[in-house]
């Protein structure tokens, strides 16, 4: 029953952090964007500052916009800005708060074939993103005034073709006119995403999300942490079986790749699991197992 309650109340965190990053709801319907004093705020997830509804900015467009600019090339705002939310949260923001994880975990209730396993080398793939269509390009590839264009938004988001491309074109006609190869190229991208995410649980957000890098970066040290104790578990594998993200957590509780979802604290029927803010260690399970009969 906790199990059931538990991840109903994840899922409700997720759609509240959808809605409240685009509470500009008329604006799907008008195809204005929200231009008010909350968008010069950076939002945690992953969520397209030409959204419709899009109250915020995402942190990634932010963070291109002034490597790209002409009279910046470091912004200490959206720089300190991901250094705390991954110094507190770490990838805890992909599990809970990142709009577009929610949109790739329901695409993945789809029946489908599944494939499990994956090669390790192409969990790296989200850092070269990083470094160079986030960071490098936009700083390096200028036009003629020596401005560089956000690579990352423009050639590759899935997020922005589908929460803002595609509502946008929906509602001016004057801008499905000017489609041309980049779109056709941007809705192909999206559309490897959404079937990469049936084959793959949360299959962008393992292998190309930026944002996702930087937050990984962090999971060793954030505050929210998943703890391991070693004396209550009894190599069960419950845990490393229920984790959709590949992790065992017995053997590496601190993977850039967790997102704190909780299914392996769930599972484990010893209490070794356990995640939250300065989460103490486990508390004694009361079931007799071999690590509450060693600790007394």
């Amino acid at each position: 029953m906790n199990t059931k309650k538990n991840r109903t109340s994840r899922r409700l965190v997720q759609w509240c952090a959808l809605l409240f990053c685009n509470a500009n709801l008329p604006g799907f319907f008008s195809g204005t964007l929200y231009k008010g004093d909350l968008k010069q705020m950076c939002v945690p997830g992953l969520n397209c500052y030409s959204c419709p509804g899009a109250v915020g900015s995402c942190p990634i467009g932010a963070l291109q916009s002034v490597l790209g600019s002409l009279r910046f090339r470091f912004s200490f705002y959206v720089t300190g800005l991901l250094l705390a939310f991954g110094l507190v949260f770490g990838r805890f923001i992909c599990g809970f708060l990142c709009p577009f994880g929610l949109l790739q975990e329901l695409v993945h209730k789809i029946p489908f074939p599944r494939i499990r396993r994956t090669p390790a080398w192409l969990l790296s793939l989200k850092y070269v993103v990083l470094a160079v269509f986030v960071i490098l390009m936009p700083m390096l590839v200028t036009n003629a005034l020596g401005v560089g264009a956000p690579a990352f938004c423009k050639y590759l988001c899935p997020a922005g073709t589908l929460t803002a491309g595609l509502p946008l074109i929906a509602v001016h006609e004057p801008l499905r006119a000017t489609l041309g190869a980049l779109f056709t190229l941007k809705s192909a991208i999206l559309l490897l995403t959404i079937v990469g995410c049936l084959l793959i649980y949360r299959f962008f957000c393992k292998f190309l999300c930026p944002l996702g890098a930087v937050y990984a970066l962090f999971n060793r040290v954030s505050v929210y942490q998943l703890r391991f104790d070693s004396n209550r578990c009894v190599h069960c594998g419950r845990c490393a079986h229920v984790c959709k993200m590949n992790i065992d957590p017995t053997l590496a509780p601190g993977s850039p790749e967790c997102i704190r979802c909780g299914d392996c604290v769930r599972a484990c029927p010893h209490g070794a699991l356990a995640a939250g803010f300065g989460t103490p260690r486990p508390s004694v399970c009361g079931s007799g197992c071999q690590g509450c009969r060693k600790n007394g």
